[in-house]
C-alpha cells in the first residue's frame, strides 16, 4: 500500500472557513497538527472523512467558561467539547483557585461554591492545591491532559485575598502597598501566560454563606492598578462582569477608565432585560465611542435567553425556600412526590412564601418567566407557556401550575428560567446584539453552575436556532460561524486560531448541519465525590479536531487529549 500524504484528507465539504467570507466547497489535508491543503487535495489521507453534505468551519472558541477546576480533575472538557468547542477561556468573572496559600482554600471554595454552583465537596475532593502562585497553577494545568485546549485569566478574588488577607476578604480598601503587590502579581501573571485579568461587581454575585464575594464594588483605583500590571507586560485582555442593576451610564465608566489607564483591550457581559427599556442599545452605542476613540472594548452575548435550568434534582426549584420543603428535601425523589401528593403538604408548599436564602434561588419563582424544558429543549417559548400564562389561562394560581407539572413528572420535570436576552418573549434582542461589530456569542459558563445552567451548547444553537429556522432572525452559516470563530477569537486576543487557513493550526469541525439537534439537559454523577452536574448533548457533530487529533467521531470522544494550555493571547502551547 503506498504511502499516506496526510494524516487526513476531508473530502468534499462546504467550508465556512471563520472569516465570514464566502462559503466554498472543497477538500482540507491535515499533517502534523497543521492545515496542508486547502481546495482540491489530489493526494492521500492516511484517514480521509467524507464530508458530501457536511459544513466544514475551524473548532469553536468558548470565550466563557470556569474550567478552572474541572480541568485538573477531568480530561473531558464537557459540555463545551461536545458541542464543537475546541479552545475554552477559562478564570472569567474573577473567580479562581490560584493565587492561594494554604489557609485561604476554604474561603476561595466558599467564593466559587456560591458565585459558581460547584459544591464545595467536589472541589474539596476534586483539587490537590498543590500550587500557590498564578505561574504554578499555569504549570499544573500545562501538564494535564484534556481533550480541547485552555487559556486562563487571573482571577482578581484570589488575586485580592492573596495580596491583602483577610482585610481582602473583607472587601476593605486596598493601600498602596496591596495595589503596588497586586500590579506586579498581575505582570508576573501575564509573562506566565495568563491571557488577562477578570473581575466581577455583580451584586448577585454572592459567596456560599451569602456574603459579598471579595471584588464586589472594588474601587476603580484599584482595577486600574492592577491592569496597568498587563501594561507593563504588554499583554492580557480585561474582562469584568458589570453590576448593570446599578445602571450603564454608571459602570461602563470602568470599562472606559480601565482601558484609558492599561491601554489593554475589554470584554464584559452584555444582556436585554426581558421587559424593561431596551438600555442595551445605549450600551452598543458607548461601545462604538470607545472603538472609534481608539480603545478595544468587546461584550459577550448569549444567543437565547440567560436563565438558570429549575428541578427537584437541581439546586433550584419553584418550592426550594419554602419553610415545609425543609421537611422532605432529604429525601429521594421519588418519596418527594408521594409526599407532595398529601393535601396538607400540597397547600403548605402551594401558599408559603419564601424564606431567605442565596438570590439565585428566588429566580425560579418569577412565574412570568419560567417555562417548562421538554425534549426537544424549547428555548425560544411563547409567553403563553409560562407558569403565569398558563395559570392565567386555567384560571388558578403559577404556584398550581408548577406543583401539578413537577407531579405529572414523577418529579423529573424541568423548567427554564429566563432571567434576560428574551426581550418581550423574543430572541430579537439576542440577535441584533449577536450581529454587533462589537459583539461575540459567550456566556456559557461551562465547568460551573452544575445543578443550575447548562448553557456550554449555545453554539449548538445559534447554529440551530439562528441558521437552521428560516425568518426574520436567520443569520447567513458564514456569518454564524465567524461569530463563533473569528470574531470570538479576537475578541480576547487570539491570533492563532479560528479560522481555517494553509499552515494554520488544525483545529476544526465536520457537521451534519441538517441532523443538527440539541437533546434535553440531563443529570450525570460524575464529578469529584459523586457529585451531579448538567450535561447536554448533540446530534450531528461527526468529527471535531483538535492540532489535528480527532477527539470526537459522531458526537463520541475518542479518548485524544491532544489539548494544551494556551500560554497567553496567541504566544505558545505547553
Amino acid at each position: 500500500m503506498a504511502e499516506a500524504d496526510y494524516d487526513w484528507v476531508i473530502r468534499g465539504g462546504t467550508i465556512a472557513d471563520g472569516s465570514g467570507g464566502d462559503l466554498i466547497e472543497g477538500d482540507i489535508a491535515i499533517a502534523g497538527g497543521r492545515i496542508a491543503a486547502m481546495g482540491e487535495v489530489s493526494g492521500s489521507g492516511r484517514e480521509e472523512i467524507d464530508a458530501r453534505g457536511r459544513i466544514v468551519t475551524p473548532g469553536f472558541i468558548d470565550v466563557h467558561t470556569h474550567y478552572d477546576g474541572q480541568c485538573i480533575w477531568a480530561e473531558e472538557l464537557s459540555p463545551s467539547s461536545s458541542h464543537g468547542v475546541t479552545t475554552a477561556v477559562m478564570g472569567n468573572c474573577g473567580v479562581g483557585f490560584a493565587p492561594c496559600r494554604r489557609a485561604d482554600h476554604d474561603m476561595l471554595i466558599n467564593v466559587m461554591e456560591g458565585v459558581e454552583d460547584i459544591p464545595g465537596i467536589v472541589m474539596t475532593e476534586g483539587l490537590d492545591w498543590d500550587w500557590e502562585t498564578f505561574p504554578e497553577y499555569l504549570d499544573k494545568v500545562a501538564a494535564g491532559k484534556r481533550d480541547i485546549d485552555v487559556a486562563a485569566y487571573l482571577p482578581h478574588s484570589p488575586l485580592r485575598v492573596y495580596a491583602m488577607g483577610e482585610r481582602g476578604a473583607a472587601r476593605e480598601v486596598a493601600t498602596d502597598d496591596d495595589l503596588a503587590m497586586m500590579r506586579q502579581l498581575t505582570a508576573d501573571a501575564m509573562r506566565a501566560g495568563a491571557i488577562g485579568f477578570a473581575t466581577s461587581r455583580l451584586s448577585i454575585h454572592k459567596t456560599a454563606d451569602g456574603q459579598a464575594i471579595p471584588t464586589f464594588d472594588t474601587d476603580i483605583a484599584e482595577l486600574e492598578a492592577i491592569t496597568s500590571g498587563m501594561k507593563d507586560a504588554g499583554a492580557g485582555t480585561f474582562q469584568v462582569v458589570l453590576d448593570a442593576f446599578v445602571g450603564w451610564d454608571k459602570e461602563y465608566k470602568v470599562i472606559e477608565r480601565v482601558i484609558a489607564a492599561s491601554g489593554r483591550p475589554a470584554t464584559f457581559t452584555l444582556a436585554s432585560g426581558n421587559d424593561a427599556p431596551p438600555r442595551w442599545r445605549r450600551v452598543l452605542e458607548m461601545l462604538e465611542a470607545t472603538n472609534a476613540a481608539g480603545g478595544v472594548a468587546n461584550a459577550q452575548v448569549m444567543p437565547r435567553p440567560i436563565g438558570l435550568i429549575a428541578g427537584l434534582e437541581l439546586t433550584v426549584h419553584p418550592f426550594v425556600l419554602c419553610p415545609s420543603w425543609a421537611k422532605i428535601a432529604h429525601l429521594a425523589i421519588p418519596e418527594q412526590v408521594a409526599a407532595m401528593r398529601d393535601p396538607t403538604l400540597r397547600a403548605a408548599l402551594l401558599t408559603e412564601d419564601f424564606a431567605p436564602g442565596h438570590p439565585f434561588n428566588e429566580l425560579a419563582r418569577n412565574w412570568r418567566w419560567l417555562f417548562p424544558l421538554d425534549d426537544p429543549p424549547n428555548y425560544a417559548p411563547p409567553a403563553s407557556m409560562s407558569m403565569a400564562g398558563q395559570a392565567e389561562a386555567r384560571g388558578c394560581t403559577p404556584q398550581e401550575v408548577a406543583y401539578d407539572r413537577l407531579l405529572a413528572t414523577e418529579g423529573r420535570g424541568l423548567f427554564l428560567a429566563a432571567l434576560g436576552n428574551y426581550e418581550n418573549a423574543t430572541l430579537d434582542s439576542a440577535h441584533e446584539m449577536l450581529r454587533h461589530p462589537y459583539c461575540v456569542p459567550g456566556l456559557g459558563d461551562g465547568g460551573a453552575h452544575y445543578g443550575a445552567i447548562c448553557d456550554a451548547s449555545y453554539s449548538t444553537y445559534l447554529l440551530t436556532q439562528f441558521v437552521q429556522q428560516e425568518g426574520p432572525l436567520q443569520l447567513g452559516l458564514a456569518e454564524a460561524v465567524h461569530m463563533l470563530t473569528a470574531k470570538a477569537a479576537r475578541a480576547v486576543g487570539f491570533t492563532d486560531r479560528g479560522t481555517l487557513q494553509v499552515g494554520g493550526r488544525a483545529d476544526l469541525n465536520v457537521i451534519d448541519l441538517d441532523g443538527l439537534r440539541l437533546h434535553l439537559p440531563e443529570v450525570v454523577r460524575d464529578l469529584p465525590a459523586g457529585g451531579r452536574r448538567l450535561h447536554q448533548r448533540a446530534t450531528g457533530y461527526e468529527a471535531t479536531i483538535v492540532a489535528g487529533e480527532v477527539i470526537r467521531r459522531f458526537d463520541q470522544s475518542t479518548g485524544a487529549r491532544p489539548g494544551k494550555l494556551v500560554r497567553g493571547a496567541g504566544y505558545r502551547a505547553a
